[in-house]
């Protein structure tokens, strides 16, 4: 038995991911609402030899976040504890969703300086799983590379501040550190003054993009593209930054409303599902959603350019590989998708990355391309991500912590020089593996 542990106390509900692809069954489920709660339930679960996983949103494709023993719900420890606009340092509860940022940081006349395009998941999940944007042209990593200071509980109990000043050789593990080195209840980000981002969004051919790809990526602030298999056609979004004065071109309600709501989830729903019940019409689907594309130029707050609204449920894999290797990646995917018959209904989306110092940032010591393959939830798989994955990892691929992929410790140890380091920082913060589950053992070993 584990007993009461103080905090909002739920007889536990089964857990699944938001992709569904993991779900798992804890013996209790707990809403701490302050950092006490917390080391009680480490303390609690020391005591009856359980685990304790903390979960934000469950919006990693992977197991990272499954557990059959304490589950901590942090929704109820989220919001802005302090800040300072002179420095541009906020410090957030942990269970702070990314959706909430704007709210929070644009009345102090700031921002992140990076985003991704999706922006559900927790400040905590998301650093922890290293997600990042598209940012090499401005020199731009991961959302953890921003992070300066944290509070953890460890897997002993105690309650550290980790930053410049304190325990500062921890940072570089804990700010990415997959859940595995305690639980992050504040985080302390370095933000920007608010800035507007210009969106120019247009259609070009993949033979020239992928030609021209490293030098785009270095040359934009943000370059993105997505590539619907099938075609021969991409789509490319080039973001470029200016401060606010520069002033807004927004998209209008009725337009953003045409092409989010109605273009990129009800019609791209629909056709996405007619493929996956009729395989052999998706080439002419994606060919036909290839010559839908049209160019268009906006310019907003920097929130609303990197965040897009998506509606329908895939599941996805993605690996970091050196720059250089992305056009050659993309090449033999497409070679692939050909010669093995694959009808492949969603885009592979390709993004760029600075390099940075964290221990287990995919982006570790090398300027990086992400690649990303997607399935529709329904599509059977038919050894799609599996023939893929082979692929991304023989370019020296690092796999996105949050995705699914098939990599154990054996193999990830040869793609990250402080693999050991941080394994040495794990036992000396969670001796007694109080933060495990399968998918870390699995990744990190034990």
């Amino acid at each position: 038995m584990i007993g009461r542990v103080r905090g909002s106390t739920a007889a536990p509900s089964r857990w699944r991911n938001w992709a569904r692809t993991a779900s798992s069954q804890p013996a209790v489920s707990v809403a701490p609402t302050s950092i006490e709660h917390v080391v009680q339930a480490v303390q609690r679960a020391r005591e009856t030899g359980h685990v304790v996983k903390p979960i934000g949103a469950s919006h990693s494709f992977t197991g990272i976040g499954a557990t059959d023993g304490i589950r901590l719900t942090m929704d109820r420890l989220s919001g802005l504890v302090a800040a300072d606009p002179a420095t541009g340092r906020v410090t957030l509860r942990g269970g702070t969703r990314l959706w909430q940022l704007p709210a929070i940081l644009g009345p102090l006349g700031l921002a992140l300086p990076n985003m991704g395009d999706i922006d559900r998941q927790s400040i905590v999940g998301a650093t922890q799983t290293g997600t990042h944007g598209t940012g090499l042209g401005a020199g731009l990593g991961g959302i953890a590379t921003g992070i300066v200071g944290l509070q953890l509980v460890t897997g002993t109990g105690d309650v550290l501040r980790i930053d410049a000043a304190h325990n500062s050789e921890l940072l570089p593990a804990v700010a990415l550190g997959l859940g595995a080195l305690g639980v992050i209840t504040e985080v302390t980000l370095q933000c920007v003054p608010r800035f507007l981002l210009e969106a120019v969004e247009a259609p070009d051919s993949l033979d020239a993009v992928l030609e021209s790809f490293v030098a785009r990526s270095r040359a934009a602030d943000h370059f993105e593209f997505f590539w619907f298999p099938h075609t021969d056609g991409v789509r490319t979004k080039t973001n470029t930054r200016f401060p606010l004065e520069y002033g807004s071109e927004p998209l209008g309600r009725v337009s953003r409303f045409i092409d989010e709501e109605l273009a990129n989830n009800f019609a791209f729903g629909a056709c996405v599902g007619v493929g996956a019940v009729v395989p052999r019409a998706t080439p002419a689907i994606n060919r036909f959603v290839e010559t839908m594309s049209s160019r268009r130029r906006y310019v907003d707050e920097s929130h609303r350019v990197f965040v897009t609204n998506r509606r329908v449920r895939f599941r996805e894999m993605e690996y970091a590989v050196p720059l250089e290797a992305v056009a050659d990646v993309i090449r033999e995917l497409r070679a692939m998708i050909d010669r093995r018959g694959y009808r492949v209904s969603f885009p592979i989306e390709v993004r760029s990355a600075a390099a940075d110092e964290l221990m287990l940032s995919t982006a570790h010591g090398r300027d990086s391309g992400y690649i990303a393959v997607h399935r529709y939830h329904r599509d059977r798989d038919l050894g799609y991500f599996r023939d893929a994955e082979a692929i991304l990892a023989a370019h020296d691929g690092r796999p996105h912590w949050g995705k699914m992929h098939s990599r154990v410790a054996a193999e990830l140890g040869e793609r990250y020089p402080a693999f050991d380091r941080f394994r040495d920082i794990r036992e000396r913060l969670d001796p007694e593996r109080v933060f495990t589950n399968p998918y870390l053992a699995r990744v990190l070993g034990d």
